[in-house]
């Protein structure tokens, strides 16, 4: 049992760090909404499952899982394994600090003032989450505010960004944004389940129809000529219809790393929602976390 007064001081460290902040999901969205959260002075802990499929990776914190820190627009993410160090690391407010494992025991830890749930689950049911922190924030379709959770943000391009405080997000609909005339054609999703492998990295330049990865022996090719935007670690299991490959058709011209601007707007956003309660938050920073 920890003794009385490392536990003050844990709280005491918790305290100065600002309010906690749990994320879920090391994708693109879910690191942005990190990012700006850390930026505005929160203490941020990110969490995933220990292989995430995230193909974004270098507009993530995702490779942080993999080899322990990863480094985006100027902020560093660390993996921490032992749970119980998070109150000194966040009280430093140094890094954003990421997370594998069992969710339950992270949160009886970390005790969060607010989880965001960014892992764009589009294709699965909304998880009840409210009570598992103070204030519960849902991202992407499906999520009811005062059902699933406290309130929500607007991940579709018609309406994004926007706080939900009643009602459900927009169901899933249409395609995705069309870049230099290409929507769903860009992505490859895996045709069957196994271990994905690559020797290619994200930013390398391929032609359609070259073999860029493979599942189980199973060859992937390029679905269109361009960049490589996105692509799944080698090595990480992945199932039937998961999201594995992105090719940027617009080539050396294309946005392969750093903050995009859909991730980044729906991060504002969030920063919106969790300053709709000031009783419970105010600004860790004053004004710089309304910019």
């Amino acid at each position: 049992m920890q003794p009385p007064e490392a536990a003050r001081h844990g709280e005491s460290e918790a305290a100065a760090s600002g309010p906690r902040v749990l994320v879920r999901g090391v994708g693109d969205v879910g690191s942005a909404v990190a990012h700006r959260l850390f930026c505005a002075g929160f203490a941020v802990v990110l969490h995933d499952r220990p292989a995430p499929t995230t193909t974004r990776r270098r507009m993530a914190f995702a490779d942080a899982v993999f080899d322990g820190r990863a480094s985006l627009a100027g902020c560093t993410a660390l993996r921490v394994d032992d749970h119980a160090a998070l109150p000194g690391l966040l009280g430093a407010r140094e890094l954003i600090a990421v997370c594998t494992g069992e969710l339950a025991a992270l949160i009886e830890i970390l005790r969060p003032e607010a989880m965001v749930d960014a892992r764009m689950r589009k294709h699965d049911a909304a998880e009840l989450q409210r009570g598992m922190a103070p204030l519960t924030v849902g991202l992407g379709p499906g999520f009811v505010v005062g059902e699933h959770v406290d309130i929500a943000v607007e991940t579709s391009w018609d309406a994004l960004g926007r706080v939900i405080t009643a009602g459900a997000t927009l169901a899933l609909a249409g395609e995705p944004r069309p870049i230099a005339g290409h929507a769903r054609d860009r992505y490859v999703y895996a045709p069957t389940g196994g271990r994905f492998r690559t020797r290619c990295q994200i930013g390398d330049l391929v032609k359609e129809g070259e073999v860029v990865a493979s599942i189980d022996g199973l060859a992937l090719g390029a679905p269109i000529a361009g960049m490589l935007r996105g692509l799944t670690r080698d090595g990480v299991p992945v199932k039937p219809r998961t999201k594995v490959l992105e090719v940027d058709p617009r080539g050396g011209a294309g946005q392969v790393a750093g903050l995009g601007e859909r991730p980044r707007r729906i991060a504002e956003g969030v920063l919106r929602a969790i300053q709709s309660h000031p009783s419970r938050f105010g600004n860790p920073r004053g004004n710089e976390a309304a910019l």
